[in-house]
């Protein structure tokens, strides 16, 4: 039984004896079987609630897996690498990576932030003397000094 039946038939029992109200013992225990019956219908409201939040996490918990899938493109492929990143991030896309001189993290940015002012999320220092390569040097491994 739930809890507002077993409320119901203790006030039923009480009622069924038809005991004299006007006794101190008798309106204790009427007093105690209102407390009961409102306790009951607490509880009763709480897992109602408790149910309701419970499906609308299950709800955000799926939604959430979704945006994990599309964030980390796992799609459950266990064969993830880091080496499937280095295919998004493409100079000619505006995207650039950098290595911080203090703890050796690769950065990565793209071309709207202001590089002069660039934090490293690690180890939350100021990444300075960023040199941009705009493809065309050949002072540095980035371009291509074949094309000559």
């Amino acid at each position: 039984m739930n809890i507002n039946k077993e409320s119901a038939y203790l006030r039923g029992l009480l009622e069924g004896y038809e005991l004299d109200g006007n006794k101190k013992e008798i309106k204790l225990i009427s007093k105690m079987l209102e407390l009961i019956d409102e306790m009951a219908d607490h509880i009763t409201a709480l897992e109602a609630d408790n149910a309701e939040l419970r499906e609308y996490i299950e709800e955000l918990d799926h939604d959430l897996g979704a945006v994990e899938e599309d964030l980390y493109m796992t799609d459950g492929d266990d064969d993830y690498d880091d080496d499937d990143d280095e295919e998004l991030l493409d100079e000619d896309d505006g995207y650039y990576e950098v290595e911080c001189p203090s703890c050796g993290e690769v950065v990565c940015f793209d071309d709207s932030l202001d590089y002069e002012e660039l934090v490293c999320p690690a180890c939350g220092e100021k990444i300075s003397d960023i040199e941009l390569c705009d493809g065309d040097c050949e002072s540095c491994s980035d371009c291509d000094t074949d094309e000559e």
